[in-house]
């Protein structure tokens, strides 16, 4: 793992090479052939040998060696004083002074990969040293003004308090590579190819694998911190692209400054925690992923594992009056439902803003939604031996509400848990949240605490019913078989619907049926009897019974 090396907007020996001016010297080059990408940061004309303690390195050496003494141990100690002041190259005129590059000189310059250039023709240093120092200013100046370009974009930026995500996209459309910004925890908060079709899943590999262990990343990356006033949020990485003329770690820099206002701005970090979720529902929701694993590598790179474990989708929503603002609500239910699931269990939770039931949903009442990963075996998944009692998770939840609901909550205020079916495959994922989403709110299965669930793996009647009721046929059919009780409820403004629910949900026990009515068993029974002459039905056929309990769930999911 090798971070890609700054972007030097320098020329290099090599490049100056090429010049025109110094190609009329009909230039070889005779030691140090490995130093040719070294940065020329000026060009010196070296007269007199003594002024080598006058560099600073860098330097492209001119000199023709006119002024320096011939004894060996002298040009030797010049030679090595060149070298060791941190020169780029010496170029060396042949004539005058030497009629071919001092031994001392070749040796030094190998063994410190300087080039060694001689010339064969005479030229005129003034004007190589001009051209030298125009191509340096110019290089300056486009770094200069690259890095003002981009300080200004990404100033405006983080003063606009730009959405973290759209800092993201244009940190790599400016970059011409995929730049991902992570939490301390290596969870992916948010990412972009700049519109470079590089696939996810391979740029987001190494944070799936993570895990909370070091990443491991391809060759040529560039990593900043995101941090301001002693606190650490995260890290921005680029991935291996072209260089660019304000440096790469630069952009990233100025990057990592707008990111880290709006972090400012946003104390309990709310924007990074729910704009992960909402990235992730919004890929899955509208199926802009090509495969099921590119949508795994995107769950496990943000925190949701999904190798080997149980997956579920859920909804989330409070019913009732809660007493107080919507936001506590909702914050309340999103910590509950965190830490009914942790600590083995993970969960990714976003606001339904899309609506999947716009219909059913109540104003200003946010719905959650839920994408759950537990291990294998976890009790808290495992479906309950008894229909009538709450799942495990159900029951946790219960227990966190109650520490968290503050006093003053209406006892009629509830938390309705909607789950789909668990698997383990990503499909099954895709498919249990659609189905929760779908079917909105439904009877509650179960109770426990200030919880009420519904189960699609338990009521898969009343999910495919939910399913089919915008259809005019079917309302029309759940009409047709329940409209006697409705006229007789409406004018008498009877009970007639409700003792035909509980009867139909307990066919086979009439106490629990009357008891779940609240009436007594004489009354219950008489209701029953005015059922079956108003309908002209038998409620004790088979048939008849699951007639009307389609028919009801109908009417109960219809617009």
């Amino acid at each position: 793992m090798t971070e890609q090396e700054e972007h030097d907007p320098l020329p290099s020996v090599g490049e100056v090479l090429e010049l025109p001016e110094l190609a009329a010297g009909r230039p070889e080059l005779v030691a140090g052939e490995r130093g040719l990408d070294r940065s020329v940061r000026w060009a010196h004309v070296l007269a007199d040998s003594a002024a080598a303690a006058l560099l600073d390195g860098g330097e492209l050496i001119l000199m023709t060696g006119t002024g320096w003494r011939r004894d060996p141990e002298e040009v030797e100690a010049v030679s090595e004083a060149l070298v060791a002041a941190g020169i780029a190259a010496v170029v060396l005129e042949l004539g005058a002074g030497f009629t071919r590059a001092p031994e001392a000189l070749l040796r030094s310059c190998e063994r410190a990969g300087v080039p060694l250039v001689v010339l064969h023709r005479a030229v005129r240093f003034v004007q190589i040293t001009q051209r030298v120092h125009q191509r340096i200013l110019a290089a300056q100046n486009e770094t200069l003004a690259a890095r003002a370009e981009v300080h200004a974009m990404l100033t405006e930026l983080g003063l606009n308090r730009s959405p973290v995500d759209y800092v993201v996209e244009r940190l790599a459309q400016t970059l011409g590579a995929p730049v991902v910004l992570e939490d301390p925890a290596h969870q992916v908060v948010a990412w972009s190819g700049a519109g470079s079709g590089a696939d996810p899943a391979e740029v987001l590999a190494p944070w799936a694998r993570a895990d909370g262990r070091e990443l491991t990343l391809p060759e040529g990356w560039v990593r900043v911190p995101v941090e301001a006033q002693g606190s650490r949020w995260g890290q921005l990485t680029a991935l291996p692209g072209a260089p660019h003329a304000a440096g790469r770690r630069t952009v990233l820099e100025l990057g990592a400054f707008a990111l880290a206002l709006g972090r400012l701005a946003d104390a309990g970090g709310e924007q990074w925690l729910r704009l992960t979720s909402k990235r992730l529902f919004d890929v899955l929701l509208s199926g802009r992923y090509r495969g099921d694993t590119e949508l795994a590598t995107q769950l496990a790179a943000s925190g949701l594992p999904v190798e080997d474990r149980i997956l579920v989708g859920a909804t989330l929503r409070g019913t009732g009056d809660f007493g107080a603002h919507g936001t506590l609500e909702r914050a309340i239910l999103e910590t509950a439902l965190r830490r009914a699931v942790a600590p083995e269990g993970r969960v990714l939770l976003a606001v339904d803003e899309a609506g999947g039931d716009p219909e059913r949903a109540e104003p200003g009442r946010p719905i959650l939604l839920a994408l759950l990963s537990f291990p294998e075996g976890d009790p808290r998944i495992d479906p309950a031996a008894d229909d009538a009692v709450a799942p495990p998770l159900a029951t946790r939840l219960a227990k966190e509400l109650e520490m968290l609901v503050p006093s003053t909550t209406p006892a009629a205020w509830r938390a309705h848990l909607s789950l789909g079916v668990p698997g383990r495959r990503m499909r099954a994922l895709v498919t249990s949240l659609e189905l929760v989403r779908s079917a909105g709110r439904l009877p509650a299965a179960a109770e426990t605490g200030r919880v009420t669930v519904q189960q699609a793996a338990r009521q898969p009647l009343a999910y495919l019913v939910r399913g089919l009721s915008s259809s005019p046929e079917v309302q029309e059919f759940a009409s047709d078989a329940l409209g006697p009780l409705i006229a007789h409820d409406r004018e008498h403004q009877g009970d007639l619907l409700r003792v035909l629910e509980a009867y139909t949900a307990h066919p086979t026990n009439r106490s629990l049926a009357a008891q779940r009515a609240r009436l007594s068993r004489s009354v219950f029974y008489q209701r029953l009897a005015l059922i079956e002459d108003l309908l002209g039905v038998d409620l004790a056929d088979g048939a008849t019974i699951a007639t009307l309990a389609v028919a009801l769930l109908a009417r109960r999911s219809g617009p």
